[in-house]
Formats: structure tokens, sequence, C-alpha cells
């Protein structure tokens, strides 16, 4: 290897995270041109894998910045719902291979690299009023400045329930929404103000009630987008839901 190719690649070392995925775009970056990325591959020094993506050799994708890089890529992408309840500690059991919940603002599929390492479903949703490229609450895990992008848990609450009669069971909901005596009500009276899902409006406010959660005491459902003074009736495979105003 040349001089210049050595210092090229101790700058991909550099600059990069292990486990980092790296697409074309981000080898330009750094000075390695897509000739350049297929001699690293032939050489051993990068591994691809798919087109257009590498990680360093020897080393295998992350969760953390395999996320981080479908940020990149997907407008409105970050972990929510059940998954985001479980990585707070909400959670009613743990799956020896939990599937990942993630979500975003446009239509997209997962890379085949990443469902092959890490299971995951994929949710097109706009439940809440919003700027899809200024999510509400949702924010890097744990603070970190290299955190995956993830929901608040009154997010990933109500992210959960409006999945209630579509993929996600009513039973597993319950039993998780019970646990969620600290949920923050000024966070959660926000976000139920710029839902656009009736149902999971009246479903958090429902649940709420039949387990004498702390924060509904603070929330007035006259405030809030419950729909009409009709009942919202639903049947599923729980059998029929009907949510009153």
């Amino acid at each position: 290897m040349t001089t210049t190719g050595r210092s090229i690649l101790n700058r991909l070392y550099a600059q990069t995270v292990a486990g980092s995925p790296v697409t074309s775009e981000g080898l330009a970056r750094l000075g390695i041109s897509a000739d350049l990325a297929v001699h690293y591959v032939r050489a051993g020094w990068l591994n691809r894998l798919a087109r257009g993506v590498f990680v360093r050799s020897g080393e295998v994708p992350g969760l953390h910045p395999s996320l981080r890089l479908l940020e990149r890529m997907i407008l409105g992408f970050h972990v929510g719902g059940k998954t985001a309840l479980n990585w707070y500690g909400v959670r009613h059991y743990v799956a020896q291979q939990e599937t990942l919940h993630l979500y975003g603002s446009v239509a997209a599929k997962l890379p085949v690299w990443f469902v092959e390492r890490f299971p995951a479903e994929y949710h097109r949703k706009r439940l809440f009023a919003e700027p899809p490229d200024r999510l509400l609450h949702v924010a890097p895990f744990e603070d970190r400045a290299d955190g995956p992008q993830v929901s608040a848990p009154e997010r990933a609450m109500l992210e959960l329930l409006s999945e209630v009669g579509v993929r996600q069971p009513l039973q597993e909901a319950k039993e998780l929404m019970e646990s969620t005596y600290n949920l923050r009500a000024d966070v959660l009276r926000e976000l139920l103000k710029c839902c656009t899902n009736v149902k999971t409006v009246r479903l958090c406010l429902q649940l709420g009630r039949e387990f004498s959660l702390p924060w509904i005491k603070k929330l007035d459902s006259s405030e809030l987008p419950t729909g009409s003074a009709r009942p919202w009736v639903a049947r599923s495979a729980d059998g029929l839901l009907v949510l009153k105003p």
C-alpha cells in the first residue's frame, strides 16, 4: 500500500466508530472513491454489506450505529412503540430475540443486511401533527451524542396503542399500560392534543381510568381530540373493541 493509501485508511479508522456501517457517500467524504473502496474490499480492509454499504474489516454492524445510518436514509426514522418502552424498562416479559419496532414518516423498506442481523418491523406512521423532520418527543437514547433516535415513553405508549387491533394484542397493551404510572402528564397532554388518531386518544384515556394511573387525573378529556359523541367500535382478533369519548 502506498503512503497515501495508508493515510486514507487510517483516516477511515480514526473517523468511524467500530461496527458502524458506512455508505459510499460517507467513504467519499473521507477521500475513498468507489474504485478505491473496491480495492479495499478485495484487499480485505473493508467488508461489503450491500451495494454501497460497507463496514471495517473484521467487524460486524452494531445495532446503534446501524440505526443511526438508517436515520440518514429514512425521513422521521426512530425506534418507537414496544421496543422503545422495552428500552426504558417497561416490559411484560423478556423475549429471547425481540423484534425491533421502527417508525418513519415515509414508505420505506429496511435493508436486507439490517433485518438479517436485527429482526425488525418498519411502520410508516404519522400519528401526530408534526413536522416529519422535527418529531415531538423523539431524542437520542439516554441523551448520548451517538445514540439512536428513540421515542420518549409517552410517545412510545401512544405508538403502541395505535397498533391495537392491527398488529398489537389488546391484552399485552393493557399489561404494559398498567405499569406506566411514571408517564409525564404534561408530555402526554401535548402529544394527545396533536394526535390524529381518535382510537389512540380514547384508548389511552380509557386504560388510564381503568388502572387509576396518576397521570389520568391531570388530563382534561374535553381538551383532547376524542372525536364525536358516538362510541368508536372495531372488531379485531381480540373481539369487539368499544371506546367511548
